[in-house]
């Protein structure tokens, strides 16, 4: 029997500050094919690409990854503002819909970073441009310097929900987690239900009510060294085990 496919979504980059790819990083392939039991398959965030409907055909769920470009803060009534950062709209384009249908459908979906903020936006949430300058927040950005393995080590716990869906799958109210984002949830989307905060109380994992399906998402990188992770492995196995389920 073949293997499901799980679609990751990618981001727009520039080689050499000129040639225009999509990236996925290896990390995020490395996460979905040693642990969830599914071929890896880079899912272009461009609108051309094809219809919603024709990317859920392909894919039996989705990774929607972190990204540098945040999502533009018209998507909740908002002027952007230096704070905001770079943009992709493109990628605006193709999350946020197929986020929405996804959940509909009951397709399995991961969100991750970006993809954590998109999920909110998806439901009509609001994002804070720059959680390190609200009075009391931690700064959660990645440090500028250092080695990789040093910018993606644990930095903060998460407490969980006692009960909810991320203690069941973690088996544990609270965990150690990276962190290298600057924007968070300012309120939540109307389907949103928050089940994790940072020890400042900024949001960080997060599931959507209603979902017929695995719909969950994470504001840290699990992706990283997920194999060895005790907290990012049984995430993305969990993701396996529902996007097997519904491939049947």
């Amino acid at each position: 029997m073949a293997k499901p496919v799980i679609g990751i979504i990618g981001n727009s980059h520039l080689i050499n500050d000129e040639y225009a790819v999509q990236a996925v990083g290896v990390a995020n392939i490395e996460a979905v094919a040693e642990l969830t039991g599914a071929i890896p398959l880079v899912v272009p965030a461009l609108p051309a690409v094809g219809a919603i409907s024709d990317l859920m055909e392909a894919c039996d769920g989705f990774v929607f990854t972190g990204g540098r470009p945040n999502v533009h803060p018209s998507h909740w009534g908002e002027e952007p503002t230096e704070k905001h950062g770079a943009f992709d709209p493109d990628r605006d384009a193709v999350t946020l819909p197929l986020i929405r249908a996804c959940v509909a459908a009951g397709t399995p979906i991961f969100g991750i970073c970006r993809g954590f903020q998109e999920f909110n936006v998806a439901f009509g949430g609001t994002l804070d441009p720059e959680i390190r300058e609200i009075p009391g927040r931690l700064n959660h950005r990645m440090p500028p310097d250092g080695t990789l393995e040093e910018k993606f080590e644990h930095r903060h716990t998460v407490r969980l929900t006692p009960g909810g869906a991320f203690a069941r799958i973690l088996g544990a109210t609270e965990v150690m987690v990276n962190s290298l984002h600057g924007q968070g949830i300012r309120d939540r989307g109307g389907r949103v239900v928050i089940e994790g905060w940072a020890p400042d109380d900024t949001p960080e994992a997060i599931h959507i009510e209603g979902a017929p399906g695995f719909a969950i998402a994470v504001q840290w990188h699990p992706e990283w060294r997920a194999s060895t992770d005790p907290v990012s492995r049984p995430l993305f196995m969990s993701l396996g085990e529902a996007v097997r389920r519904r491939a049947g």
